[in-house]
């Protein structure tokens, strides 16, 4: 029997905090209008989404640690996934990671970090 370790440390989730001018004249930071969302999907994978409410692009990146047989001293391995997005106003867009590499193993996702900052284009 295959034992899944899920990502039990969903390590904290990190949103620059650069204003962003916004019609009307006040300015806002990119943490007030971004949201991130995680969800398993099947028995190997788990899914990141980034949504963006701000009236400005902006670009995001997720970066996560895959590492497979976590309790093991010999068949440990540690994989870093990292996948980067550019957003339209009020888009999200959703990133993968998968635990393909671990094969038969037990695996676990941890550190996983998100930021985002306007886009400079």
């Amino acid at each position: 029997m295959r034992s899944t370790a899920r990502w039990a440390t969903c390590a904290l989730a990190l949103t620059i905090c650069v204003p962003l001018a916004f019609a009307g004249g006040g300015t806002k930071s990119v943490s007030t209008c971004t949201s991130f969302d995680q969800a398993d999907k099947g028995e190997d994978k788990v899914e990141f989404t980034i949504r963006n409410s701000c009236s400005v692009p902006i670009d995001c990146s997720i970066s996560w640690r895959l590492v497979c047989a976590p309790d093991s001293k010999s068949r440990r391995a540690v994989h870093a996934g990292r996948a980067a997005m550019k957003l339209g106003d009020t888009a999200s867009q959703s990133a993968e990671a998968s635990a393909a590499a671990c094969g038969a193993d037990s695996w676990a996702l941890d550190n996983v970090v998100w930021t985002c900052q306007p886009n400079k284009d």
